[in-house]
């Protein structure tokens, strides 16, 4: 049986006195986590949160949003994530999907949650996660955490195996977002997982920097508490704040994506902090430019660099770029544009549009199956057996796998460009762009053509101090691409 709340009960056990969480500079140790996360899954019982019933949380990252990651499934209940990016109306949407009895809410987000509670019939209850005096509409998280629980029986009430623990919404590329439904196997097989894959270890201290409301940062919670290792959290990502904590706590492992590195390293203030504890740091969302790559390692000399590439639905990970394989000269140095291989409890293949499986080289979608793929869409049969059709999850991404077993990706089945009759994937131009010297940042898109059907565009914005010049632009991609795939043609 697995239990996933059940690791911080492990942790406390092994390791009582030892920091779990820290916080806007106060420390918890996991004795004082699991006895918080056991107190607050009284007062959700008492609030009359049952098994099958939803809480949300709507508010920065803490260490009360990571507790929520675990509470309410001791009790038989998800925990929603909400973006707290999102719109009131966007917000109401995805409430009035997964109806919560209870939403829990920081300090930033007061208004936003007395609006949705509003337009949301299901909500009975607020609770005020923050460290002042709660409003006179809402329940105290803190004040609630010492309540008798004796006569709850958590052992039958708790989640297990399938059951979900958490709801994550997720646009997707079609209408509205929807709510991925994902089980403590999800979670666990993740863990384990991408603990191998990404070679993370007991006890060290890693820093979580990115919106709990993503499982892409959310995800750590998870391998954090299997592992016992020691979490730093920021409420936000901002760029003084990360540099500040690392030599402060000693992190030795942080996660962001190539936006962020930039943005780091841009820094007037970079060379001000100690940073040599870090060492290692993730990326996802898009593989790292060689450019910046290279600047990394230079900057960073005792870190090593790993890429992640998955999705919400599942759970994330599937594919992985080991340190091992970051090298930027020689025949391994074309693996920097692939997204690693894949990682131990995936089955992944690339299909054709007939489910096909395809050979070695060829693109095609890629597929998934396996103990890490989501329960499904909450309240939504239709589209959850449309992705999962044939057993396989379809990601809606193409790609190929080449002869050393490494993963491309080319792009979304929804963004191919088709032009005089040919598949073109944006995000291979986007690699050949982003290695121009004068190129920030880049996208490419289809535009219409009367004569073509769609020609290549490609949007550009130019590196600190640069300038970017169209037809060297062209030139450039022209030396790299067959020239159908070349913007300005």
């Amino acid at each position: 049986m697995i239990r996933i709340a059940d690791y911080i009960t492990k942790a406390a056990w092994h390791s009582a006195d030892k920091p779990s969480l820290t916080h806007e500079g106060r420390t918890f140790t996991w004795a004082e986590t699991e006895e918080r996360c056991w107190g607050f899954a009284t007062a959700l019982y008492d609030m009359g949160v049952r098994p099958g019933d939803r809480v949300a949380y709507l508010g920065l990252n803490s260490h009360r949003y990571y507790e929520c990651y675990f509470v309410p499934s001791r009790i038989g209940a998800a925990v929603v994530t909400i973006n707290y990016r999102l719109a009131i109306p966007e917000m109401i949407d995805c409430l009035n999907d997964c109806v919560p009895k209870v939403l829990i809410v920081d300090d930033l987000h007061l208004d936003q949650a007395r609006a949705v509670m509003k337009a949301c019939d299901s909500i009975e209850t607020l609770v005020y996660a923050g460290d002042g005096t709660a409003p006179d509409d809402m329940v105290s998280y803190e004040n609630s955490l010492t309540g008798d629980r004796s006569h709850i029986d958590f052992e039958a009430l708790g989640s297990k195996d399938n059951d979900p623990v958490t709801i994550f919404y997720t646009g997707g590329t079609t209408g509205k977002s929807k709510g991925v439904e994902l089980s403590h196997i999800n979670h666990f097989s993740n863990s384990i997982g991408g603990i191998n894959a990404y070679g993370f270890r007991e006890a060290e201290t890693h820093l979580l920097s990115g919106p709990m409301f993503h499982l892409g940062a959310g995800a750590r919670v998870f391998w954090s508490v299997v592992l016992g290792a020691h979490t730093v959290i920021i409420p936000k990502f901002d760029v003084l704040d990360l540099m500040r904590v690392i030599p402060e706590y000693g992190i030795d492992t942080i996660q962001m994506v190539p936006t962020m590195v930039t943005m780091i390293f841009d820094h007037p203030q970079f060379s001000d902090f100690d940073l040599s504890s870090v060492r290692l740091i993730t990326y996802g969302a898009a593989p790292m430019p060689v450019a910046l790559m290279r600047r990394a390692m230079e900057a960073l000399p005792n870190a090593t660099f790993c890429q992640g590439f998955g999705m919400t639905e599942t759970s994330p990970v599937l594919t992985v770029l080991r340190p091992q394989d970051h090298a930027l000269e020689g025949p391994m140095a074309e693996k920097l544009n692939s997204i690693g291989k894949v990682i131990g409890h995936v089955d992944l293949r690339i299909v054709d549009p007939d489910d096909n499986p395809l050979p070695v080289g060829k693109t095609g979608e890629i597929v998934t199956r396996g103990p890490h793929v989501m329960v499904g869409y909450l309240n939504k049969p239709e589209q959850t057996a449309i992705a999962k059709r044939g057993g396989w999850y379809h990601t809606g991404d193409t790609g190929y796998i080449d002869e050393d077993g490494f993963v491309f990706l080319t792009g979304r089945i929804k963004d191919m460009i088709i032009s005089g009759g040919e598949n073109i994937y944006p995000i291979e131009i986007e690699n050949v762009l982003s290695l121009h010297p004068t190129v920030n940042e880049c996208a490419v898109i289809g535009l219409p053509d009367e004569h073509w059907g769609e020609v290549v565009h490609a949007v550009v914005t130019p590196a600190m101090g640069k300038t970017v010049v169209e037809d060297e632009i062209i030139d450039w991609c022209r030396e790299n691409l067959a020239h159908y795939k070349c913007p300005g043609r």
